[in-house]
């Protein structure tokens, strides 16, 4: 049987949008939300304006700013929040967690300082072992599925039981849900592509075309998949939808919020006006480029890409900088 009540923390663009892919397929959601007006414009007008404008959101799901509330009765409980704030939240909801309940994070980066990735997160705050906590990732740009285009994604838990739950719990005629196991790859697969994202967002802003971009995936893919292979993912898994099809979709589309950010700082903008032009919403690559370009080093895992992303986001190099460093990395063989 599939779970029937769902709480999900966090009504930003995905939060919002995978809390109407549940009520599309049936079940009764409550979306818990930081900010009275969005709560009441959710249950006044079946719209969230703020973050999915003109969108119509179905009448099973409800929303509230009362996490109690919220989580009462809840089979499964939905995190998506920013990677660098969700400790700090859930550790406010630990005592309104539901015995046994199903840990499901939405979220992608790895926490700074810990270097943890998020599931790890999750269990160390929640205090539940490995088998209570899901993943889903996947090319999921939340727009295009709010408004019900097709899409496929991967729910990574080490219980397949408890996968097949949620898969059942959020398919629809136009969301397509598959499972594994391996949650180390869909975790990294879904931090690292967003860096990635930055980098051809920079390339566009420059003027640069689809080889560039092209060459910024592949070889992106390749650097996230030397990580995995060090922490004990599965190759395959950057292969499927939490690796290459989120960084495709991520690196390719406008509505990616890293790539677009990306594109602002290839221009010549700060990172303060990049993000005064997001309307305050989060480029997870910015923060995230820093944890995981140290977790490569600190696993002995070479990631140009992370380490130029990173050293602009500081201030060390400018675009075309960056450019020049990877062009002029010493050659080599394509699989080394």
């Amino acid at each position: 049987m599939s779970a029937q009540r769902i709480a999900v923390l966090g009504a930003g663009s995905w939060g919002t949008t995978f809390a109407k892919v549940l009520a599309d397929a049936g079940r009764d959601v409550t979306l818990w939300a930081r900010r009275a007006e969005v709560a009441d414009a959710i249950n006044q007008r079946a719209e969230n304006p703020d973050r999915l404008p003109g969108i119509t959101l179905p009448e099973r799901l409800k929303s509230t700013v009362d996490a109690e509330a919220a989580l009462d009765g809840a089979e499964v409980v939905v995190l998506s929040l920013p990677s660098q704030h969700l400790r700090e939240n859930l550790a406010g909801w630990r005592e309104l967690l539901p015995p046994g309940v199903t840990l499901v994070s939405l979220s992608k980066g790895v926490e700074l300082g810990t270097l943890k990735r998020i599931s790890e997160v999750v269990r160390e705050v929640a205090g539940v072992p490995e088998e209570q906590v899901a993943v889903v990732s996947g090319p999921n740009l939340a727009m295009e599925i709010a408004v019900r285009q097709p899409t496929a994604t991967v729910i990574a838990c080490p219980d397949h039981d408890r996968a097949v739950q949620l898969q059942r719990a959020c398919a629809t005629g136009y969301f397509r849900p598959y499972t594994i196991t391996d949650v180390v790859g869909c975790e990294l697969g879904g931090a690292c592509k967003n860096v990635i994202a930055l980098a051809c967002g920079i390339a566009v802003g420059l003027g640069f075309g689809t080889n560039t971009a092209a060459s910024l995936i592949t070889r992106g893919l390749a650097e996230t998949s030397r990580l995995g292979a060090a922490l004990g993912a599965d190759p395959l898994t950057f292969a499927g939808l939490a690796g290459l099809g989120d960084l495709v979709a991520t690196c390719s589309s406008p509505l990616s919020r890293n790539r677009s950010f990306g594109e602002r700082l290839g221009r010549g903008e700060t990172l303060a006006q990049a993000q005064e032009a997001a309307h305050g919403q989060v480029a997870e690559g910015v923060k995230s480029c820093s944890s995981i370009r140290e977790l490569a080093t600190r696993n002995g895992v070479e990631m140009p890409i992370t380490e130029a992303v990173q050293r602009l986001c500081d201030g060390e190099i400018e675009p075309r900088e960056m450019v020049a460093e990877l062009l002029g990395r010493k050659q080599k063989p394509e699989r080394s």
